[in-house]
């Protein structure tokens, strides 16, 4: 083939020697004409989806009429060469705000209109037939106080007839969020649950539990069969069921439902109407992914069905709260990065697709662009009914549609125009995609790859930096300088290890999202090859897995910040000024690697260097209790890098950074003096990455959630669990503690957890510590009656029991006499913990009292001879 001349100076046009060749694109500057129209119907979306619609149906009048003006303005004036007309641009603005107000309007009325908003208000009790258009999901885990709140199954269902209390029944089609149980404790597995419908509207990803309980099979219930309780969990979107409940308001304003069901975990269902063929396919494509992913570790197990579809069942809290804290939620639900990275497995990268030298699959198959393009069309249909039509997933389909027309009809068009054009078709089909978090997100990661992420990529290369290297660089930069603002809004905190968690995470996302595709198509044909392909994908699922924990028990992992749109705000403007110094510091190698260092420092902590600036750890400290809000976990020095762990708190990263602040990797005991979440929910924590001896619990075994989870989290460790008795005297290093309570067998006395509590009477370099647990005031009556306790001698420092409340026995305090009492308590609880009343017993008894709501970490440094220091 003969080399064309070149003309111009410009690069030669390659001749096209087969079908699908094209010329190569040429680069130029941003085609920006459809941002301004897609913002508009964004904005007007927003703020009109929830107004009246009389107001929203004027906008679009006005709008309409004006646009249309313009139009026929513009087009008699269009030979004028005096002046050029730019009535055009500003009739498709115009007539782009009309549609989204008129679209706004409507699907806002239908949250107003027929009988089931009245039916909410009155808090009645119906009979309703629901059409399920999501998956099922449980609630988010969380601890409440002492206990694990109640797990609720949440459906999100468009009621198509309902039978009020008069008899009367009415066809309709409103939507609801239905909340299935939630009326007991949790399961408790995996703790808690969240119980409520505040932020059961998010995207996927927001709520997690483990999904396997209860259901006895993946395929959905069939017609006329009967559903109940967690066996909601296997009903797919489209199936119809016929349920008695109670209507209630939306909980939060402004939510895109009409009304919310209630209905009790006991109360069963009937399946009139099988899910469509899609879904049915669908469902046995999922539930053959969980079932090829159930033998891998626990993390793979949990995140791959994930990061693949979407389903974050099996995804612990403890895992769940790690991605948050690292900001890499957006890999556990499935996102636009799954489906650009098949897209590229098929046409290869999207800026090479018209290009002679085009990469992918199907250029080396023989495929032409236009087959091409149909085949990723049907691609993205099925990536998007396997997946659920979550904002981001229809974002990613419907910019990977438009880009895959691009190919189809030949036409040069970037990515920007096609985000736009998704972003405003999107918003006139689901105006409430405009108020979700998640798809802002989205868009807003999308476009800083877009526009952002080239140019600091170019930057870097500029200095040096390896090109894949700065690639990399560039665009976990850009995603996160943009996306930064709007966590901060809804955490009211900013992660310091997200761009480097994120940059390491790129590495294992894409083997695993194609091998965890491979198995999900597998699985139905072959599942011995699907659980071979599962396997191999869990180790770049467990990877990223590691890196999340890893990132989050960083002990500067994140600083806390103003939540709120000021907050935001706030971090908006520091970004930008951070980014325009971080121009010039990169001129310089020094400047950038003595801010690399500094970040590093700051993330990491150095003990030395912490204790040097804020003198934490103190040296010497002979006890320490942690800061982890309403709960407790106390750590007993017993020599270098080794502590005894009494109780670990409601949260296990709290628990963990604690440790790892105080330099412990060997733990020979963990005591948890009762079974109450808010002593035992952060075990993970306690386990995670240190060599532990065994676990001393209370022989009063309840709540028995909370025991089977205790169990379970050591049996998985090979840890055992012993029984600690009245009685008993250990040895630990320095320390030696004796088990003054309960004795072999405790009675379920008023509150039967709490008066079970393990308490311990401790010494330790010459100081006595007196640790009560949660003991009430019968069990501490009934302590000083024992033999133990009738010699219980004064103490240095007590841990007063149950958090500071007003149950205390005023015996007790007098024979304990403590120099210092410490009290762990959580900001703002709802319990008034520590009582007043509690705090002037004790400072009237001389002692020094120190609450960790206001003082954070506290430790006791002290020896013989009488000396105790207590810092801060």
């Amino acid at each position: 083939m003969n080399r064309p001349a070149m003309r111009g100076g410009r690069e030669p046009v390659s001749t096209v020697g087969r079908l699908g060749d094209a010329h190569p694109r040429q680069e130029g500057p941003l085609d920006l004409r459809l941002v301004p129209p897609a913002l508009a119907a964004w904005g007007t979306a927003a703020l009109m989806v929830t107004g009246p619609p009389w107001w929203a149906g004027l906008v679009a009048v006005a709008c309409a009429v004006g646009g249309t003006g313009l139009l026929v303005a513009g087009r008699g004036g269009a030979g004028s060469a005096t002046r050029p007309w730019r009535g055009p641009s500003a009739a498709a603005l115009l007539l782009c705000i009309a549609a989204a107000a008129a679209s706004a309007g409507l699907h806002g009325a239908d949250l107003r209109r027929g009988p089931v908003p009245e039916l909410g208000a009155e808090f009645a009790r119906v009979d309703v037939e629901l059409e399920v258009t999501s998956d099922p999901r449980l609630t988010r885990p969380r601890i409440r106080g002492d206990h694990a709140a109640p797990t609720s199954v949440l459906v999100e269902a468009d009621v198509v007839r309902v039978t009020g209390p008069d008899g009367r029944t009415a066809r309709t089609r409103a939507p609801v969020l239905v909340v299935v149980g939630g009326g007991g404790k949790g399961d408790g597995g995996d703790n808690s649950g969240d119980g409520g419908e505040r932020g059961a509207r998010g995207d996927r990803g927001e709520t997690g539990g483990d999904g396997d309980r209860g259901v006895t099979s993946p395929r959905p219930p069939g017609k006329s069969s009967q559903v109940h309780g967690s066996s909601w969990l296997a009903v797919l979107p489209s199936t119809r069921v016929r349920v008695r409940g109670s209507l209630a308001p939306p909980m939060v304003a402004g939510d895109r439902v009409a009304a919310v069901l209630r209905v009790g975990s006991g109360e069963r269902a009937r399946v009139v109407g099988a899910p469509s063929r899609s879904q049915r396919v669908a469902g046995e494509l999922r539930a053959g992914l969980r079932e090829a992913t159930g033998g891998l570790d626990p993390d793979a197990r949990a995140l791959l069905p994930g990061l693949v579809v979407g389903d974050t069942a099996r995804v612990t809290p403890e895992l769940y709260a790690a991605f948050a804290e690292t900001d890499l939620l957006h890999l556990m639900a499935v996102s636009g990065a799954n489906f650009t990275i098949l897209l590229a497995l098929l046409i290869g990268p999207p800026g090479m697709a018209q290009r002679v030298e085009r990469r992918g699959l199907a250029p080396r198959i023989g495929l032409p662009l236009r087959t091409t393009a149909v085949l990723g069309g049907a691609l993205t249909l099925g990536f998007v009914v396997v997946c659920r039509p979550e904002p981001s997933v229809l974002r990613a389909a419907s910019c990977g549609l438009i880009a895959l027309l691009a190919v189809a009809t030949g036409r040069r068009r970037s990515l920007l125009p096609a985000l736009a054009t998704a972003v405003l078709l999107l918003v006139l089909y689901d105006p409430w995609l405009a108020r979700s978090y998640g798809f802002l997100l989205s868009v807003l990661a999308t476009g800083a790859l877009l526009t952002l992420a080239p140019r600091w990529s170019a930057a870097l290369r500029g200095r040096g930096v390896p090109a894949r290297l700065a690639e990399a660089l560039g665009a976990a930069a850009a995603a996160q300088v943009v996306c930064a603002p709007v966590v901060a809004v809804l955490a009211a905190r900013v992660s310091l290890v997200a761009v480097p968690c994120n940059l390491l995470a790129e590495f294992a996302v894409a083997p695993a999202t194609v091998l965890g595709f491979a198995a999900l198509a597998t699985a139905p044909l072959a599942m011995p090859v699907a659980k071979s392909l599962a396997w191999c994908a869990g180790w770049p699922t467990g990877w990223i897995a590691d890196l999340a924990r890893t990132g989050a028990a960083l002990p500067g992992s994140g600083v806390d910040w103003p939540g709120g749109w000021r907050g935001g705000a706030l971090l908006a403007l520091g970004t930008a000024v951070l980014v325009l110094a971080g121009r010039r510091a990169l001129a310089s190698p020094w400047i950038c690697g003595v801010c690399a260092l500094l970040l590093v420092l700051v993330v990491t902590r150095p003990a030395p260097l912490v204790r040097g600036v804020t003198g934490w750890p103190p040296a010497g400290w002979r006890l320490a209790m942690c800061d982890v809000g309403q709960g407790d976990a106390l750590v007993l020095a017993a020599g270098a890098g080794t502590g005894v762990v009494v109780d670990a708190g409601p949260d296990p990263l709290l628990v963990d950074r604690c440790l790892r602040s105080l330099g412990v990797t060997r733990v020979p005991a963990v005591v948890l003096t009762h079974f109450h979440a808010d002593h035992v929910a952060g075990l993970a924590g306690v386990l995670r990455g240190r060599a532990v001896g065994q676990i001393e619990t209370s022989g009063f075994e309840e709540p028995p959630d909370q025991v089977a989870f205790v169990r379970r989290e050591a049996a998985r460790r090979g840890i055992p669990v012993v029984r600690a008795v009245a009685g008993e005297r250990r040895r630990a290093g320095p320390l030696d503690w004796q088990v003054l309570w309960p004795p072999p067998d405790p009675a379920p006395t008023p509150d039967g957890p709490n008066d079970a509590s393990v308490t311990l009477l401790v010494r330790v370099a010459g100081l006595t510590l007196l640790l009560l647990g949660d003991l009430e005031p019968p069990a501490q009556r009934a302590l000083l009656r024992t033999p133990a306790g009738a010699a219980l001698p004064p103490v240095d420092v007590l841990k007063v029991a149950h958090h500071g409340s007003a149950y205390q026995d005023p015996e007790l305090l007098r024979r304990a006499a403590p120099r210092v009492a410490l009290i762990s308590v959580g900001r703002d609880n709802p319990y008034g913990h520590p009582a007043p009343s509690t705090l002037a017993a004790l400072r009237a008894r001389g002692a020094a009292v120190l609450r960790t709501d206001r003082e954070g970490a506290v430790a006791v440094v002290g020896g013989g001879g009488g000396e105790l220091r207590v810092f801060p």
